[in-house]
């Protein structure tokens, strides 16, 4: 594995690259394109931040967040994966990105994904609370005096995956990296308001909804809150809505392991697991071809609701504490 110095000294004969985000974006993976893509402006180096889908309606408040685009540049030097574990997080632009890698391309990786697979060129994996955390360092090693813009950046990725920063996994490192963004400018108060409190009436009678029904197992060790495809067209709701729900049942007092099951189409489930840390929930999204960190990870699965119930649940239960 590369150093972030390393990888900061390739930018110095880089002359052109494309920062790629991961499919439903997160703060975290936007965050930590959107501050490397400033950083390396900075420095007087073109380049772009892509995405292959659309960016969820709390991000674009953000400035920069309208010019994200979906069709990387194949004449760019480099090309940049940030907060992904794998090429295949990157969705319909993993083609693009493999096939720039087979035409020499400079490929990085920069992660915080203990699953991660080290599929570039260059790659730089460390688990912290937010991938933001690695940018942040890689900023520094960079020689770029960080402005508001890359603050802002940075603390919505530290915000948002660690969730603000209440998780188990946050630590000295989180707030130093934390208050160098905030002393760059960063608004604490409003990057905590768009991403966790505001709301529209609509996804706050989803959410209603989705907690009234949820569902305990393993003596209520397991939560499961289940999101169907009928209430998101109920209400009107994209995806990226259903975020935050699975936090939810975290907070209730004997629930080890929240899952959120989102029904993408019929029989295909997408859930979102999270541990109070009895359980490594890497481990449990491994079993269907998931991943992510040890306290929270995701995975696709597919067949009938009940029936997904039942396979996720056993998997819980062979990693519980006896």
């Amino acid at each position: 594995m590369n150093t972030l110095q390393e990888i900061a000294d390739l930018f110095k004969h880089i002359k052109s690259a494309v920062i790629f985000t991961h499919m439903r974006p997160d703060g975290d993976t936007l965050g930590s394109a959107m501050a490397l893509s400033r950083a390396l402006f900075l420095l007087h180096i073109p380049n772009t931040v892509v995405n292959e889908g659309e960016i969820p309606q709390k991000f674009l408040s953000f400035e920069g967040m309208r010019s994200i685009g979906r069709e990387p540049s194949k004449d760019a030097e480099a090309y940049i994966a940030v907060d992904s574990s794998e090429e295949a997080r990157l969705g319909t632009l993993q083609t693009a990105f493999a096939e720039g890698a087979r035409r020499g391309k400079i490929t990085m990786n920069i992660d915080h994904h203990i699953s991660n697979t080290r599929y570039c060129k260059y790659n730089f994996v460390r688990c912290r609370s937010s991938n933001c955390e690695n940018i942040a360092e890689l900023i520094r090693c960079m020689g770029v005096a960080p402005d508001f813009l890359i603050g802002t950046y940075l603390m919505m990725g530290m915000i948002t995956d660690s969730g603000a920063f209440s998780h188990s996994d946050v630590n000295g490192d989180t707030f130093r990296a934390a208050a160098y963004a905030a002393d760059a400018g960063a608004d604490v108060s409003r990057i905590t308001y768009e991403i966790f409190k505001k709301q529209s009436k609509a996804r706050a009678e989803m959410y209603a909804a989705v907690i009234s029904s949820l569902r305990y197992a393993l003596g209520d060790a397991l939560a499961i809150a289940v999101i169907p495809a009928r209430l998101m067209e109920k209400y009107a709701l994209k995806q990226d809505a259903t975020e935050g729900i699975v936090d939810f049942a975290l907070t209730v007092e004997p629930v080890q392991v929240s899952v959120s099951l989102m029904e993408v189409k019929r029989g295909q489930y997408k859930a979102s697991l999270r541990s109070k840390g009895a359980v490594n929930v890497n481990e449990v999204a491994a079993v269907f071809g998931g991943g992510g960190h040890v306290l929270a990870s995701g995975c696709m699965l597919f067949g009938p609701l009940e029936e997904v119930i039942d396979r996720l649940t056993f998997a819980v239960r062979q990693r519980l504490p006896q």
